[in-house]
């Protein structure tokens, strides 16, 4: 009868613990699906499609896509109209990217800690880069490079200023907080 017990005993925990790696992933999944939501205001993420790893996780119904990293594993969430996605997905293949309409992007987390060369996309070292940025929470608009004109960009003002304003992913940051 003892034996059995064990023998049960001992079936459950192996059992348990081939589940955990399972539970781990799930839990590990949420939280990235949670830190993808925090980038935009529950009126944009609540029905979002959202994106980790490149893969759809949860399927969304309002245009926007949001996803855990703006750069892999960087754990800057963001969150993106089609017109920023199609901007992203030229930047990823250093493709050119021009606009004729407007497109917006939630980064309410900020880069704090991940920042960019505001000059150079593709900086091979941002962190140490001569123009190296954080944002804390803010809003990105890409616009027909017409309408970038008149507009700094020197992060430092306060205001809204362009980042990487000479390359074809040339867009407005609008700070919103300064945290």
């Amino acid at each position: 009868m003892v034996n059995r017990s064990i023998s049960r005993l001992s079936l459950s925990l192996l059992i348990s613990a081939l589940s955990l790696p399972a539970a781990f992933a799930d839990e590990a999944l949420d939280a990235r699906v949670a830190r993808a939501k925090s980038a935009a205001p529950s009126a944009v993420s609540d029905h979002a499609t959202v994106v980790v790893d490149g893969k759809v996780v949860v399927e969304g119904n309002n245009g926007w896509t949001c996803m855990p990293d703006t750069f892999p594993g960087d754990n800057m969430p963001m969150c993106n109209d089609a017109v920023w996605m199609e901007m992203l997905g030229a930047m990823m293949n250093k493709q050119d990217f021009d606009t004729k309409s407007i497109g917006f992007s939630y980064m309410l987390q900020g880069d704090k800690g991940a920042g960019v060369s505001n000059s150079d996309p593709f900086h091979p070292d941002p962190k140490n880069a001569d123009d190296y940025v954080e944002t804390g929470p803010h809003m990105m608009m890409i616009v027909p490079r017409a309408m970038l004109s008149g507009f700094t960009d020197d992060p430092s003002t306060g205001g809204p200023y362009v980042m990487w304003k000479d390359t074809p992913y040339a867009h407005i940051m609008l700070p919103v907080d300064a945290k």
